[in-house]
Protein backbone atom coordinates (compact mmCIF):
# COMPACT_ATOMS: atom_id res chain seq x y z
CA UNK A 1 0.00 0.00 0.00
CA UNK A 2 1.34 3.58 -1.05
CA UNK A 3 2.00 5.74 1.61
CA UNK A 4 2.68 9.48 2.36
CA UNK A 5 6.03 9.14 1.90
CA UNK A 6 6.54 6.94 -1.66
CA UNK A 7 3.52 9.04 -3.06
CA UNK A 8 5.13 12.22 -2.27
CA UNK A 9 8.85 10.73 -4.18
CA UNK A 10 6.41 10.13 -7.22
CA UNK A 11 5.42 12.51 -9.39
CA UNK A 12 2.03 13.56 -8.80
CA UNK A 13 -0.49 15.17 -11.55
CA UNK A 14 -2.56 18.24 -10.30
CA UNK A 15 -5.55 17.65 -7.94
CA UNK A 16 -8.02 14.71 -7.87
CA UNK A 17 -9.06 13.43 -10.79
CA UNK A 18 -12.96 12.27 -11.07
CA UNK A 19 -13.14 8.66 -12.10
CA UNK A 20 -9.96 6.27 -12.98
CA UNK A 21 -10.41 3.10 -14.92
CA UNK A 22 -7.43 0.26 -14.30
CA UNK A 23 -8.04 -1.86 -17.32
CA UNK A 24 -9.06 -1.69 -21.35
CA UNK A 25 -10.81 -4.38 -21.60
CA UNK A 26 -14.56 -5.58 -21.96
CA UNK A 27 -15.20 -4.13 -18.20
CA UNK A 28 -13.40 -1.21 -18.24
CA UNK A 29 -14.22 0.02 -21.65
CA UNK A 30 -17.73 -0.64 -21.27
CA UNK A 31 -17.99 1.44 -17.93
CA UNK A 32 -15.94 4.25 -19.45
CA UNK A 33 -19.02 4.51 -21.79
CA UNK A 34 -21.49 4.10 -19.92
CA UNK A 35 -20.42 6.67 -17.84
CA UNK A 36 -20.16 9.00 -20.78
CA UNK A 37 -20.44 12.02 -20.91
CA UNK A 38 -18.66 12.00 -17.56
CA UNK A 39 -15.08 12.36 -17.37
CA UNK A 40 -13.06 9.40 -17.10
CA UNK A 41 -9.40 8.28 -17.55
CA UNK A 42 -8.88 4.60 -18.32
CA UNK A 43 -5.25 3.46 -17.73
CA UNK A 44 -3.66 0.34 -19.51
CA UNK A 45 -0.66 -1.30 -19.71
CA UNK A 46 -0.80 -2.23 -23.35
CA UNK A 47 -2.63 0.03 -25.89
CA UNK A 48 -6.27 -0.81 -25.57
CA UNK A 49 -7.61 -3.84 -26.60
CA UNK A 50 -4.15 -5.67 -27.11
CA UNK A 51 -3.44 -6.70 -23.81
CA UNK A 52 -6.57 -7.58 -22.48
CA UNK A 53 -8.08 -11.23 -21.88
CA UNK A 54 -11.46 -9.90 -23.32
CA UNK A 55 -9.69 -9.57 -26.95
CA UNK A 56 -8.84 -13.31 -26.59
CA UNK A 57 -12.27 -14.57 -25.88
CA UNK A 58 -13.73 -17.10 -28.04
CA UNK A 59 -16.79 -18.32 -26.95
CA UNK A 60 -19.21 -15.23 -27.15
CA UNK A 61 -22.00 -13.92 -24.12
CA UNK A 62 -24.68 -16.41 -22.66
CA UNK A 63 -27.92 -14.80 -22.76
CA UNK A 64 -31.30 -16.29 -22.84
CA UNK A 65 -32.52 -14.60 -26.20
CA UNK A 66 -33.42 -16.83 -28.16
CA UNK A 67 -37.31 -18.35 -28.27
CA UNK A 68 -38.15 -20.43 -25.71
CA UNK A 69 -35.14 -20.19 -23.64
CA UNK A 70 -35.33 -17.93 -20.06
CA UNK A 71 -33.07 -16.05 -17.60
CA UNK A 72 -34.48 -18.44 -14.72
CA UNK A 73 -33.31 -21.19 -17.23
CA UNK A 74 -30.15 -19.54 -16.98
CA UNK A 75 -29.45 -18.63 -13.99
CA UNK A 76 -30.02 -22.46 -13.04
CA UNK A 77 -27.19 -23.62 -15.24
CA UNK A 78 -25.34 -20.97 -13.79
CA UNK A 79 -25.97 -22.42 -10.04
CA UNK A 80 -25.55 -26.04 -10.90
CA UNK A 81 -22.28 -25.29 -12.52
CA UNK A 82 -21.28 -23.34 -9.78
CA UNK A 83 -21.32 -26.34 -7.38
CA UNK A 84 -22.70 -24.69 -4.64
CA UNK A 85 -21.56 -21.58 -4.03
CA UNK A 86 -23.27 -18.98 -6.51
CA UNK A 87 -25.10 -16.31 -5.16
CA UNK A 88 -28.67 -17.29 -6.10
CA UNK A 89 -29.68 -13.87 -5.74
CA UNK A 90 -27.12 -12.14 -7.82
CA UNK A 91 -27.49 -15.28 -11.10
CA UNK A 92 -30.49 -14.47 -11.35
CA UNK A 93 -29.92 -10.75 -11.70
CA UNK A 94 -27.43 -10.78 -14.14
CA UNK A 95 -29.41 -13.51 -16.07
CA UNK A 96 -32.36 -10.98 -16.07
CA UNK A 97 -29.93 -7.82 -17.26
CA UNK A 98 -28.22 -10.04 -20.06
CA UNK A 99 -30.24 -9.12 -22.92
CA UNK A 100 -30.48 -5.52 -22.14
CA UNK A 101 -26.57 -6.07 -22.16
CA UNK A 102 -26.33 -7.32 -25.30
CA UNK A 103 -28.23 -4.50 -26.87
CA UNK A 104 -26.13 -2.20 -25.30
CA UNK A 105 -23.08 -3.61 -27.08
CA UNK A 106 -25.30 -4.05 -30.55
CA UNK A 107 -25.43 -0.29 -30.17
CA UNK A 108 -21.70 0.36 -29.70
CA UNK A 109 -21.32 -1.71 -32.84
CA UNK A 110 -20.72 -5.14 -31.94
CA UNK A 111 -21.54 -7.21 -35.17
CA UNK A 112 -23.03 -10.45 -33.25
CA UNK A 113 -24.09 -13.08 -35.57
CA UNK A 114 -27.73 -12.63 -37.03
CA UNK A 115 -30.05 -15.31 -39.65
CA UNK A 116 -31.42 -14.36 -42.21
CA UNK A 117 -34.18 -12.75 -40.55
CA UNK A 118 -31.98 -10.27 -38.69
CA UNK A 119 -32.24 -12.21 -35.47
CA UNK A 120 -29.64 -12.92 -32.95
CA UNK A 121 -28.02 -16.45 -33.68
CA UNK A 122 -26.77 -18.91 -30.53
CA UNK A 123 -25.04 -21.63 -29.87
CA UNK A 124 -24.67 -23.82 -27.12
CA UNK A 125 -21.63 -24.36 -24.91
CA UNK A 126 -21.27 -26.99 -22.18
CA UNK A 127 -23.14 -27.36 -18.84
CA UNK A 128 -26.02 -24.67 -20.71
CA UNK A 129 -29.61 -26.17 -20.98
CA UNK A 130 -29.74 -24.36 -23.98
CA UNK A 131 -28.49 -22.74 -26.87
CA UNK A 132 -27.95 -19.16 -25.64
CA UNK A 133 -24.12 -18.47 -26.47
CA UNK A 134 -24.36 -14.92 -28.71
CA UNK A 135 -21.05 -15.17 -31.08
CA UNK A 136 -19.30 -13.32 -33.77
CA UNK A 137 -18.21 -15.52 -36.68
CA UNK A 138 -18.24 -18.66 -34.43
CA UNK A 139 -14.74 -18.03 -32.45
CA UNK A 140 -14.43 -13.98 -33.11
CA UNK A 141 -16.67 -12.58 -30.35
CA UNK A 142 -13.62 -11.20 -28.44
CA UNK A 143 -11.71 -9.56 -30.84
CA UNK A 144 -14.79 -7.87 -32.15
CA UNK A 145 -16.12 -6.99 -29.11
CA UNK A 146 -12.85 -4.90 -28.29
CA UNK A 147 -12.98 -3.48 -32.11
CA UNK A 148 -16.50 -2.25 -31.00
CA UNK A 149 -15.48 -0.84 -28.07
CA UNK A 150 -11.91 0.54 -28.84
CA UNK A 151 -14.00 2.73 -31.71
CA UNK A 152 -16.29 3.74 -29.53
CA UNK A 153 -14.08 5.27 -26.47
CA UNK A 154 -11.78 6.78 -29.62
CA UNK A 155 -14.58 8.56 -30.28
CA UNK A 156 -15.80 9.89 -26.80
CA UNK A 157 -13.97 13.13 -26.06
CA UNK A 158 -14.67 12.62 -22.25
CA UNK A 159 -13.03 9.70 -21.75
CA UNK A 160 -8.63 10.13 -21.54
CA UNK A 161 -6.55 6.85 -21.97
CA UNK A 162 -3.29 6.76 -20.70
CA UNK A 163 -1.83 3.41 -22.39
CA UNK A 164 1.57 2.30 -21.07
CA UNK A 165 0.90 2.53 -17.30
CA UNK A 166 1.26 -0.51 -15.23
CA UNK A 167 -1.00 0.12 -11.90
CA UNK A 168 1.48 -0.52 -8.77
CA UNK A 169 -0.16 0.33 -5.22
CA UNK A 170 -3.40 2.45 -4.40
CA UNK A 171 -3.15 5.47 -2.30
CA UNK A 172 -5.21 5.32 0.75
CA UNK A 173 -6.12 7.18 3.33
CA UNK A 174 -7.77 4.56 6.26
CA UNK A 175 -10.61 2.94 4.35
CA UNK A 176 -10.81 5.13 1.61
CA UNK A 177 -8.88 4.21 -1.34
CA UNK A 178 -7.72 8.22 -2.95
CA UNK A 179 -5.51 7.44 -6.19
CA UNK A 180 -2.71 5.05 -7.31
CA UNK A 181 0.54 4.87 -8.06
CA UNK A 182 1.73 3.89 -11.50
CA UNK A 183 4.58 2.98 -13.52
CA UNK A 184 4.92 4.74 -17.06
CA UNK A 185 6.95 3.44 -20.44
CA UNK A 186 9.52 5.43 -19.65
CA UNK A 187 9.88 4.31 -16.11
CA UNK A 188 8.22 7.33 -13.62
CA UNK A 189 6.55 6.71 -10.80
CA UNK A 190 3.66 8.61 -11.16
CA UNK A 191 0.79 9.19 -8.56
CA UNK A 192 -2.85 9.62 -9.90
CA UNK A 193 -5.32 10.95 -7.83
CA UNK A 194 -9.11 10.62 -8.25
CA UNK A 195 -12.56 10.03 -6.14
CA UNK A 196 -13.61 6.89 -7.17
CA UNK A 197 -11.42 4.13 -9.11
CA UNK A 198 -12.54 1.58 -10.89
CA UNK A 199 -10.11 -1.81 -10.93
CA UNK A 200 -10.88 -4.12 -14.42
CA UNK A 201 -7.54 -4.79 -14.72
CA UNK A 202 -8.44 -8.63 -15.48
CA UNK A 203 -7.12 -11.65 -13.93
CA UNK A 204 -4.17 -13.96 -12.65
CA UNK A 205 -3.82 -16.36 -15.56
CA UNK A 206 -0.14 -15.55 -16.01
CA UNK A 207 0.75 -17.10 -12.33
CA UNK A 208 0.65 -20.36 -14.44
CA UNK A 209 3.08 -21.83 -16.75
CA UNK A 210 0.23 -23.27 -18.94
CA UNK A 211 -2.19 -20.46 -19.78
CA UNK A 212 -4.62 -18.90 -22.31
CA UNK A 213 -4.31 -15.66 -20.70
CA UNK A 214 -2.06 -12.81 -22.37
CA UNK A 215 1.17 -11.91 -20.06
CA UNK A 216 -0.65 -8.92 -18.54
CA UNK A 217 -3.16 -11.30 -16.32
CA UNK A 218 -0.86 -11.21 -13.82
CA UNK A 219 -3.24 -10.35 -10.84
CA UNK A 220 -1.83 -6.72 -10.18
CA UNK A 221 -5.50 -5.75 -9.65
CA UNK A 222 -6.25 -8.25 -6.61
CA UNK A 223 -2.59 -7.72 -5.28
CA UNK A 224 -2.64 -3.82 -4.63
CA UNK A 225 -6.86 -3.81 -3.92
CA UNK A 226 -5.20 -6.51 -0.91
CA UNK A 227 -2.45 -4.62 0.12
CA UNK A 228 -4.80 -1.89 0.47
CA UNK A 229 -6.29 -3.92 3.02
CA UNK A 230 -9.57 -4.92 0.44
CA UNK A 231 -11.12 -8.16 1.23
CA UNK A 232 -10.75 -10.95 -1.80
CA UNK A 233 -13.37 -13.61 -2.06
CA UNK A 234 -12.52 -17.07 -3.47
CA UNK A 235 -8.99 -16.59 -4.39
CA UNK A 236 -8.68 -20.36 -4.42
CA UNK A 237 -11.16 -21.41 -7.12
CA UNK A 238 -9.11 -21.01 -11.00
CA UNK A 239 -10.49 -22.17 -13.92
CA UNK A 240 -8.51 -24.56 -15.91
CA UNK A 241 -9.78 -24.82 -19.74
CA UNK A 242 -9.61 -28.36 -20.82
CA UNK A 243 -8.42 -27.87 -25.05
CA UNK A 244 -5.82 -25.38 -25.41
CA UNK A 245 -3.91 -26.36 -27.87
CA UNK A 246 -0.66 -27.77 -27.02
CA UNK A 247 1.92 -26.57 -29.49
CA UNK A 248 4.35 -25.40 -27.15
CA UNK A 249 3.39 -21.96 -26.87
CA UNK A 250 3.18 -19.04 -24.04
CA UNK A 251 0.20 -18.09 -23.86
CA UNK A 252 -1.27 -21.17 -25.46
CA UNK A 253 -3.61 -20.54 -27.83
CA UNK A 254 -7.09 -22.10 -27.13
CA UNK A 255 -9.40 -24.08 -29.14
CA UNK A 256 -12.61 -22.53 -27.96
CA UNK A 257 -15.32 -24.50 -25.88
CA UNK A 258 -18.28 -23.47 -29.29
CA UNK A 259 -16.43 -26.45 -31.01
CA UNK A 260 -17.26 -29.10 -28.50
CA UNK A 261 -20.25 -27.64 -28.71
CA UNK A 262 -20.77 -28.35 -31.98
CA UNK A 263 -20.21 -32.19 -31.70
CA UNK A 264 -16.66 -32.29 -31.57
CA UNK A 265 -14.90 -34.88 -29.31
CA UNK A 266 -11.81 -35.86 -26.93
CA UNK A 267 -9.91 -38.87 -27.91
CA UNK A 268 -6.45 -39.85 -26.49
CA UNK A 269 -3.94 -41.63 -28.79
CA UNK A 270 -5.76 -44.86 -28.68
CA UNK A 271 -8.99 -43.86 -30.38
CA UNK A 272 -10.75 -43.94 -27.04
CA UNK A 273 -13.14 -41.28 -25.93
CA UNK A 274 -12.33 -41.04 -22.55
CA UNK A 275 -14.78 -38.49 -21.20
CA UNK A 276 -17.63 -41.15 -21.85
CA UNK A 277 -15.95 -43.02 -18.63
CA UNK A 278 -15.71 -39.65 -16.76
CA UNK A 279 -19.12 -37.74 -16.95
CA UNK A 280 -22.65 -38.30 -18.18
CA UNK A 281 -22.08 -35.76 -20.38
CA UNK A 282 -18.71 -36.16 -21.33
CA UNK A 283 -17.24 -33.62 -23.50
CA UNK A 284 -20.07 -31.07 -22.58
CA UNK A 285 -19.43 -31.91 -18.73
CA UNK A 286 -18.48 -29.08 -16.14
CA UNK A 287 -15.10 -27.57 -17.23
CA UNK A 288 -13.13 -28.51 -14.13
CA UNK A 289 -14.50 -32.20 -14.55
CA UNK A 290 -13.09 -32.18 -18.59
CA UNK A 291 -10.17 -30.22 -17.53
CA UNK A 292 -9.19 -33.40 -14.84
CA UNK A 293 -9.93 -36.05 -17.63
CA UNK A 294 -7.45 -34.53 -19.93
CA UNK A 295 -4.99 -34.16 -17.54
CA UNK A 296 -5.05 -37.61 -16.37
CA UNK A 297 -4.75 -38.87 -20.02
CA UNK A 298 -1.68 -36.78 -20.24
CA UNK A 299 0.05 -37.52 -16.71
CA UNK A 300 -0.50 -41.00 -17.87
CA UNK A 301 1.24 -40.83 -21.22
CA UNK A 302 -2.20 -41.14 -23.26
CA UNK A 303 -1.97 -37.74 -24.64
CA UNK A 304 -5.25 -36.05 -25.20
CA UNK A 305 -6.83 -34.96 -28.88
CA UNK A 306 -9.95 -32.70 -29.72
CA UNK A 307 -10.98 -34.43 -32.73
CA UNK A 308 -13.38 -32.66 -35.01
CA UNK A 309 -13.17 -34.04 -38.31
CA UNK A 310 -16.72 -35.80 -38.40
CA UNK A 311 -18.69 -33.20 -36.68
CA UNK A 312 -17.49 -30.16 -38.19
CA UNK A 313 -15.13 -31.32 -40.69
CA UNK A 314 -14.58 -29.07 -44.23
CA UNK A 315 -16.40 -26.21 -42.68
CA UNK A 316 -14.38 -26.07 -39.53
CA UNK A 317 -12.88 -22.86 -41.25
CA UNK A 318 -15.58 -20.91 -41.87
CA UNK A 319 -16.86 -21.53 -38.79
CA UNK A 320 -13.94 -21.54 -36.74
CA UNK A 321 -11.65 -19.17 -38.23
CA UNK A 322 -9.29 -18.06 -35.26
CA UNK A 323 -8.73 -21.74 -34.33
CA UNK A 324 -8.17 -22.74 -37.82
CA UNK A 325 -5.54 -19.81 -38.10
CA UNK A 326 -3.29 -21.40 -35.12
CA UNK A 327 -3.55 -25.02 -36.06
CA UNK A 328 -2.38 -24.21 -39.69
CA UNK A 329 0.51 -22.25 -38.36
CA UNK A 330 1.45 -25.53 -36.68
CA UNK A 331 1.11 -27.42 -39.50
CA UNK A 332 -2.43 -28.86 -38.32
CA UNK A 333 -5.44 -29.06 -40.55
CA UNK A 334 -8.47 -29.25 -37.97
CA UNK A 335 -10.69 -30.26 -40.41
CA UNK A 336 -8.82 -33.52 -40.97
CA UNK A 337 -6.54 -34.11 -38.27
CA UNK A 338 -6.72 -34.14 -34.06
CA UNK A 339 -5.83 -31.29 -32.29
CA UNK A 340 -3.33 -31.96 -29.73
CA UNK A 341 -5.16 -30.34 -26.45
CA UNK A 342 -4.00 -29.70 -22.79
CA UNK A 343 -5.67 -28.30 -19.64
CA UNK A 344 -4.61 -24.46 -18.88
CA UNK A 345 -5.34 -21.66 -16.30
CA UNK A 346 -8.30 -19.93 -18.14
CA UNK A 347 -10.09 -17.85 -15.08
CA UNK A 348 -9.92 -16.81 -11.99
CA UNK A 349 -13.91 -17.40 -10.16
CA UNK A 350 -12.13 -15.48 -7.14
CA UNK A 351 -10.92 -11.78 -6.51
CA UNK A 352 -11.97 -8.89 -5.03
CA UNK A 353 -15.08 -8.97 -3.28
CA UNK A 354 -17.87 -7.03 -4.40
CA UNK A 355 -21.54 -6.30 -3.60
CA UNK A 356 -24.45 -6.02 -6.04
CA UNK A 357 -23.21 -2.39 -7.13
CA UNK A 358 -19.88 -3.31 -7.74
CA UNK A 359 -18.41 -1.58 -4.23
CA UNK A 360 -15.76 -3.18 -2.97
CA UNK A 361 -14.92 -3.07 1.27
CA UNK A 362 -12.82 0.20 0.65
CA UNK A 363 -14.64 3.15 -0.07
CA UNK A 364 -14.25 5.16 -3.18
CA UNK A 365 -12.28 1.54 -5.26
CA UNK A 366 -15.36 -0.42 -7.03
CA UNK A 367 -14.33 -3.74 -9.43
CA UNK A 368 -15.92 -5.75 -12.10
CA UNK A 369 -14.82 -8.32 -14.70
CA UNK A 370 -12.29 -11.10 -13.45
CA UNK A 371 -10.22 -9.00 -10.88
CA UNK A 372 -13.81 -8.90 -8.82
CA UNK A 373 -15.66 -11.58 -6.85
CA UNK A 374 -19.24 -11.16 -7.38
CA UNK A 375 -20.38 -14.28 -6.51
CA UNK A 376 -21.75 -14.70 -10.11
CA UNK A 377 -19.29 -17.71 -10.66
CA UNK A 378 -19.02 -19.95 -7.25
CA UNK A 379 -16.74 -22.92 -7.42
CA UNK A 380 -17.06 -23.12 -11.24
CA UNK A 381 -17.93 -20.59 -13.86
CA UNK A 382 -20.21 -21.70 -16.44
CA UNK A 383 -19.03 -21.25 -20.44
CA UNK A 384 -19.59 -17.39 -21.28
CA UNK A 385 -20.70 -16.13 -18.54
CA UNK A 386 -17.21 -14.24 -18.02
CA UNK A 387 -18.00 -11.17 -20.41
CA UNK A 388 -21.30 -11.24 -19.27
CA UNK A 389 -20.62 -10.37 -15.67
CA UNK A 390 -18.05 -8.16 -17.46
CA UNK A 391 -20.83 -6.27 -19.02
CA UNK A 392 -23.34 -6.49 -15.98
CA UNK A 393 -20.76 -4.92 -12.96
CA UNK A 394 -19.46 -2.50 -15.85
CA UNK A 395 -23.14 -1.24 -16.45
CA UNK A 396 -24.13 -1.33 -12.47
CA UNK A 397 -20.98 0.72 -11.21
CA UNK A 398 -21.59 3.32 -14.03
CA UNK A 399 -25.01 3.89 -12.48
CA UNK A 400 -23.83 3.50 -8.68
CA UNK A 401 -20.38 6.18 -8.63
CA UNK A 402 -22.94 9.25 -9.63
CA UNK A 403 -24.94 9.12 -6.79
CA UNK A 404 -21.33 9.00 -4.82
CA UNK A 405 -19.91 11.84 -6.27
CA UNK A 406 -22.67 14.00 -7.62
CA UNK A 407 -20.84 16.64 -9.22
CA UNK A 408 -18.37 15.66 -11.67
CA UNK A 409 -14.96 16.50 -11.57
CA UNK A 410 -12.44 17.57 -14.31
CA UNK A 411 -8.82 18.68 -14.35
CA UNK A 412 -6.02 19.66 -16.92
CA UNK A 413 -5.04 16.49 -18.27
CA UNK A 414 -0.99 15.59 -18.30
CA UNK A 415 0.85 14.31 -21.68
CA UNK A 416 0.77 10.55 -21.88
CA UNK A 417 3.73 8.24 -23.04
CA UNK A 418 3.65 7.49 -26.69
CA UNK A 419 0.34 5.37 -28.08
CA UNK A 420 1.79 2.06 -27.89
CA UNK A 421 4.89 1.87 -25.14
CA UNK A 422 4.59 -0.24 -22.39
CA UNK A 423 5.82 0.06 -19.20
CA UNK A 424 9.04 -2.65 -18.55
CA UNK A 425 8.16 -5.56 -17.13
CA UNK A 426 9.61 -5.13 -13.68
CA UNK A 427 10.00 -8.84 -13.02
CA UNK A 428 13.31 -10.91 -12.85
CA UNK A 429 12.79 -13.52 -15.16
CA UNK A 430 14.15 -16.47 -13.69
CA UNK A 431 12.22 -15.38 -10.56
CA UNK A 432 8.65 -15.22 -12.25
CA UNK A 433 9.59 -18.59 -14.35
CA UNK A 434 10.26 -19.96 -11.17
CA UNK A 435 6.75 -18.94 -9.61
CA UNK A 436 4.76 -20.00 -12.16
CA UNK A 437 6.75 -23.44 -12.25
CA UNK A 438 5.98 -23.17 -8.53
CA UNK A 439 1.73 -22.74 -9.26
CA UNK A 440 1.42 -24.97 -12.11
CA UNK A 441 3.08 -27.75 -10.10
CA UNK A 442 1.41 -27.59 -6.28
CA UNK A 443 -1.69 -25.21 -7.29
CA UNK A 444 -2.81 -26.62 -10.93
CA UNK A 445 -5.76 -28.60 -12.00
CA UNK A 446 -4.64 -31.31 -9.19
CA UNK A 447 -3.51 -30.26 -5.37
CA UNK A 448 -2.43 -31.64 -2.43
CA UNK A 449 -1.80 -30.24 1.03
CA UNK A 450 1.96 -30.93 1.03
CA UNK A 451 2.82 -29.28 -2.47
CA UNK A 452 0.24 -26.35 -1.40
CA UNK A 453 2.29 -26.19 2.09
CA UNK A 454 5.53 -26.03 0.00
CA UNK A 455 4.20 -23.36 -2.05
CA UNK A 456 2.97 -20.97 0.65
CA UNK A 457 6.23 -21.48 1.81
CA UNK A 458 8.40 -20.30 -1.20
CA UNK A 459 5.57 -17.53 -2.20
CA UNK A 460 5.66 -16.24 1.20
CA UNK A 461 9.18 -15.53 0.85
CA UNK A 462 9.33 -14.26 -2.69
CA UNK A 463 6.86 -11.50 -1.75
CA UNK A 464 8.82 -10.49 1.56
CA UNK A 465 11.97 -10.62 -1.25
CA UNK A 466 10.35 -8.56 -3.98
CA UNK A 467 9.50 -6.00 -2.07
CA UNK A 468 11.59 -3.65 -4.48
CA UNK A 469 10.22 -4.73 -7.20
CA UNK A 470 6.66 -3.86 -7.41
CA UNK A 471 5.55 -5.95 -10.67
CA UNK A 472 6.99 -9.45 -9.29
CA UNK A 473 6.05 -8.33 -5.80
CA UNK A 474 2.41 -8.12 -7.43
CA UNK A 475 2.41 -11.29 -8.34
CA UNK A 476 3.37 -13.04 -5.79
CA UNK A 477 0.82 -11.51 -3.38
CA UNK A 478 -2.05 -12.67 -5.96
CA UNK A 479 -0.12 -16.42 -6.11
CA UNK A 480 -0.48 -16.37 -2.28
CA UNK A 481 -3.93 -15.64 -1.76
CA UNK A 482 -4.75 -18.15 -4.04
CA UNK A 483 -2.46 -20.68 -2.29
CA UNK A 484 -3.86 -19.80 0.77
CA UNK A 485 -7.27 -20.02 0.23
CA UNK A 486 -6.54 -23.97 -1.57
CA UNK A 487 -4.40 -24.37 1.82
CA UNK A 488 -7.49 -23.46 3.99
CA UNK A 489 -10.09 -25.48 1.69
CA UNK A 490 -9.98 -29.01 2.43
CA UNK A 491 -12.11 -30.73 0.15
CA UNK A 492 -13.02 -30.73 -3.53
CA UNK A 493 -15.63 -28.66 -5.48
CA UNK A 494 -15.21 -27.00 -8.84
CA UNK A 495 -11.71 -25.42 -9.75
CA UNK A 496 -10.33 -26.61 -6.69
CA UNK A 497 -9.13 -30.37 -6.57
CA UNK A 498 -7.88 -31.74 -3.62
CA UNK A 499 -6.60 -35.27 -4.16
CA UNK A 500 -5.44 -35.74 -0.18
CA UNK A 501 -9.72 -34.75 -0.15
CA UNK A 502 -11.74 -35.74 -3.36
CA UNK A 503 -14.95 -35.34 -1.36
CA UNK A 504 -17.12 -32.49 -1.79
CA UNK A 505 -17.69 -31.51 2.44
CA UNK A 506 -21.70 -29.95 2.56
CA UNK A 507 -20.40 -28.39 5.88
CA UNK A 508 -17.56 -26.56 3.50
CA UNK A 509 -20.58 -24.54 0.99
CA UNK A 510 -19.73 -21.56 1.64
CA UNK A 511 -17.54 -19.05 0.10
CA UNK A 512 -14.08 -18.14 1.06
CA UNK A 513 -13.33 -14.13 2.50
CA UNK A 514 -9.62 -13.78 3.39
CA UNK A 515 -7.28 -10.36 3.61
CA UNK A 516 -3.53 -10.46 3.27
CA UNK A 517 -3.12 -10.63 6.38
CA UNK A 518 -5.27 -13.44 7.42
CA UNK A 519 -3.13 -15.04 3.65
CA UNK A 520 0.07 -14.16 5.59
CA UNK A 521 -1.13 -15.92 9.27
CA UNK A 522 -1.68 -18.93 6.86
CA UNK A 523 1.14 -19.34 5.19
CA UNK A 524 3.43 -18.59 8.71
CA UNK A 525 1.54 -21.25 10.17
CA UNK A 526 2.75 -23.45 7.70
CA UNK A 527 5.78 -22.46 7.94
CA UNK A 528 5.55 -22.96 11.95
CA UNK A 529 4.33 -26.97 11.47
CA UNK A 530 7.52 -27.56 9.31
CA UNK A 531 9.98 -26.33 11.71
CA UNK A 532 8.57 -28.23 14.36
CA UNK A 533 8.57 -31.34 12.40
CA UNK A 534 11.94 -30.50 11.37
CA UNK A 535 12.82 -30.40 14.69
CA UNK A 536 11.26 -33.53 16.01
CA UNK A 537 12.85 -36.02 12.76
Amino acid sequence: MANAANVLSSQSWGAADDVIIVGGGLAGLFCALKLSPRPVTVITAAPIGEGASTAWAQGGIAAAVAEGDTPEAHARDTILAGAGLVDETVALAMAREAPERIRDLLAFGVPFDKDLEGHLTVGREAAHSARRIVHVRGDQAGRAIMAALVAAVRKTPTIRVLEGFVAEDLITDGRTVTGLRARAADGRSVALHARAIVLASGGLGHLYAVTTNPSEARGQGLAIAARAGAIIADPEFVQFHPTAIDIGRDPAPLATEAIRGEGATLLNRAGERFMLKIHPEAELGPRDIVARGVFAELQAGRGAFLDARTAIGASFAERFPGVTEVCRSAGIDPARELIPVAPAAHYHMGGVATDATGRTSLDGLWAAGEVASTGAHGANRLASNSLLEAAVYAARIAEDIPGQLPAARTQDWPEAPRSGEAPPAGTEPARERALRKLMTAYVGVIRDGAGLAQALSEIAAMEYDCAGIPALRNMATAALMVTAGAFARRESRGGHYRSDYPKTDPAQAQRTYLTLDDARRIANSVDRVAARELATA
